[in-house]
């Protein structure tokens, strides 16, 4: 008889939601979690991050609210007191789920844990057995070969940004995704020049492009140096090579090294124990499961969406899929497709489907129609007609069904869920039209767009 029902190696969204999920069905749970209850997301990454941001946001907003006939005299903001509120958010928080695993009699261990096989983890050194594990790892920063970034004092990672004792006069940022931008944008808005040097093209590579471009363009008080190749860091400097030009250099105080993260298959045993590792992670199917009996991977290791509430549902699969081998008949499999994602920068932005571009490129035709949030009583009461905001519907010609929704403006990520629904349910454009949207809201884009599309 094994010790445990499950064993979750990983307390991050994927690791704790199950054994949150596990906890409620009765089940006997150990959660290993060597380093922080709620992993990056919670203590070092989306939490902490959007606290800062709404600081400086209230910032931006008191600074620039004379157009709404609110005068705001001798704006300032104490950078002290901004990461004292982020660490009372992110301790509250951590808290509140510690706590919550507790009492569902989750029984939780600050160790290391490696698989050793198929239902055997080595804790402490001491082995445990279980019926089924659940691996969520996460994932860590990748730290690209740039000669003289490592083990420079002028380099850090998000973490490492995160708790900076002072607001840098001048940041430069190597990456333009979702880390690299919401960065950007939280000091850009508190004053600082900020420099965004990018590989690609364009930023926010995975939104479709027409807004990315709007977005960028909206962000006038960043420099954003694109195509452009970073061959070394001399302290403080980035030497880049933007393409089809020579070398450039531009200074800063810090350099943030955001090119994305990747994820964590290595240090608990997951090749000695045979588990199959791609170039993205640890390898699943849309059950969670591995090619291992009874081990299921969720979250960032999975290395197929490095999102928290990717990661909170893969959990809540693993876990449908634990308890009733029957679960994925009821439709408890991973939906790739529909997974959303946001950026909370200024402006922020959402969205959920597939791109244009990714749509060409798997062979659909698509009809497309973009519509400015300007559309939207909210949303010109509270940002005027200055302010970047629109929204891009994506469908299939002929069948009419909603391929993708892109959303470019504020409470963008408050209003994709309904997006995803949409698409999780393969609703048409004419599905679409029947559903009525609250008015003033900022989700009349999409009814908007509905109605303007031609499919």
């Amino acid at each position: 008889m094994s010790d445990y029902d499950v064993i979750v190696i990983g307390g991050g969204p994927g690791g704790y939601i199950a054994a949150e999920r596990l906890g409620h069905a009765g089940k006997k749970v150990l959660l290993a979690e060597k380093e922080f209850v709620g992993g990056t997301c919670l203590n070092v990454g989306c939490i902490p991050t959007k606290s800062l941001l709404n600081s400086a946001k209230l910032y931006e907003h008191a600074l620039h609210s004379a157009q709404y006939g609110v005068t705001a005299s001798h704006v300032s903001y104490d950078w002290a007191k901004v990461q004292s509120w982020k660490s009372e958010v992110v301790s509250t928080l951590v808290g509140g789920v510690t706590q919550m695993l507790k009492r569902l009699k989750v029984e939780i261990v600050a160790e290391l844990a490696t698989l050793i096989a198929p239902g055997v983890v080595e804790i402490g050194g001491q082995r445990r057995t279980a019926d089924h594990v659940i691996v969520a790892t996460g994932s860590v920063p990748v730290m690209p070969p740039i000669p003289g970034a490592k083990d420079n004092p002028s380099v850090v990672d998000s973490t490492g940004l995160l708790s900076v004792p002072e607001v840098p006069k001048r940041l430069v940022v190597i990456g333009g995704g979702v880390i690299g931008v919401e960065f950007a944008s939280l000091f850009a808005a508190l004053g600082s020049e900020v420099t965004v040097v990018e590989m690609m093209p364009e930023i926010l590579p995975f939104m479709d492009a027409d807004l990315a471009k709007t977005a960028r363009q909206s962000m006038k008080e960043i420099t954003f140096r694109l195509s452009s190749k970073v061959e070394a860091v001399e302290g403080g400097t980035v030497v880049f090579t933007p393409e089809g030009k020579g070398q450039e250099r531009v200074e800063g105080d810090l350099v943030l090294m955001a090119v994305g993260r990747r994820a964590l298959v290595d240090g608990w045993g997951a090749r000695e124990a045979g588990l199959e590792i791609d170039r993205r992670g640890v390898v699943v199917d849309d059950r969670m499961r591995t090619n291992l009996p009874n081990v299921l991977a969720v979250g960032d290791v999975t290395g197929r969406s490095l999102l928290a509430h990717a990661a909170y549902r893969m959990g809540e699969i693993a876990v449908a899929n634990i308890l009733d081998p029957a679960a994925h008949l009821r439709g408890e499999v991973m939906r790739w497709d529909t997974i959303p994602w946001a950026v909370y920068a200024l402006p922020e932005s959402a969205g959920v489907g597939l791109t244009e571009a990714e749509a060409t490129r798997r062979g659909l035709d698509v009809a497309t129609v973009t519509v400015p949030l300007v559309l939207s009583g909210r949303f010109v009461a509270e940002n005027g007609l200055s302010r970047a905001g629109a929204v891009k519907l994506i469908a299939e010609k002929g069948t009419g069904i909603v391929k993708g929704i892109h959303m470019l403006g504020t409470y963008a990520p408050e209003t994709i869920w309904g997006a995803a629904t949409a698409l999780e349910s393969e609703f048409t454009v004419t599905d679409l039209r029947q559903v009525v949207f609250p008015h003033p809201t900022v989700s009349e884009g999409i009814r908007e767009a509905v109605w303007a599309i031609r499919v």
